[in-house]
């Protein structure tokens, strides 16, 4: 889900899939994947109207926000892997006293007669928490170095028909390899709103009622629509987030 301001479509996320385990060892280093199942929605937002946003979200979730700054290393396979490349992302959690490592890989979408029937992409997503020296295990897999991101923001986490999270995050892009105190914006001025929520393929459609009805409530700042249709820029944002800022007094409710 892509906010209208910048004229971008949204997309939203259904991760379902099987469950699916694999153990790698290489000097002592374990990696254990498991599917998780969750929906996911991406928005950007103007910079200028993330404080109203953090107002309305305070007050639709009833929760105090986290901090959020994530190092994101993506990876791709080398030809020793198999023709077809495959993409990994190591994330680092640089918000914890010790930072914290987690893998993830994002399948394909979801095909057929009911992907096109529902207003989400659906995919697979298989993740799973690591040790420091996992990037050393990738390379030596025969995975290679594509980009790498530092997203810095805030997080809300809360239950509304769905254990729903909400981030609000920045992405910036490394001048020199790894020097996350370098970095700088991809889209100065643009930050990106995400929303996810554990599914399944018992309970998805559920989740997915739970994460729009949600996300209705964004309307004024952010409009929705479906992968492939621009619905142009939402009029409503400027007279929105001024008059949340007015409400609020500029601090969170």
């Amino acid at each position: 889900m892509l906010i209208n301001i910048i004229g971008v479509n949204f997309c939203i996320m259904v991760m379902l899939g099987m469950c699916l385990r694999f153990v790698e060892n290489l000097e002592n280093e374990e990696l254990i994947f498991k599917v998780q199942q969750i929906e996911f929605v991406g928005l950007p937002i103007f910079h200028v109207h993330v404080e109203a946003l953090e107002i309305l979200l305070q007050g639709l979730c009833g929760v105090h926000k986290e901090r959020l700054r994530i190092h994101e290393i993506c990876l791709k396979s080398g030809p020793n892997l198999g023709a077809v490349a495959s993409e990994v992302r190591l994330l680092c959690d640089l918000e914890q006293p010790e930072p914290t490592w987690t893998v993830r890989h994002i399948g394909g979408a979801m095909r057929g007669a009911g992907a096109d029937q529902i207003s989400v992409l659906v995919r697979t997503m298989v993740e799973s928490k690591v040790s420091k020296n996992v990037l050393r295990l990738f390379y030596a897999l025969g995975y290679k170095l594509d980009h790498e991101l530092l997203r810095v923001g805030f997080a809300f986490h809360f239950q509304r028909g769905a254990q729903i999270t909400v981030t609000v995050s920045s992405v910036n892009k490394m001048l020199k390899l790894h020097a996350t105190d370098e970095a700088v914006p991809v889209t100065p001025g643009i930050q990106v709103v995400e929303v996810t929520a554990p599914a399944s393929a018992e309970n998805y459609t559920e989740v997915v009622a739970a994460v729009s009805s949600f996300c209705e409530y964004l309307a004024p700042l952010l409009h929705l629509s479906k992968p492939g249709i621009s619905t142009g820029v939402v009029p409503t944002a400027a007279a929105a987030a001024a008059s949340l800022m007015s409400d609020g007094g500029g601090t969170t409710l």
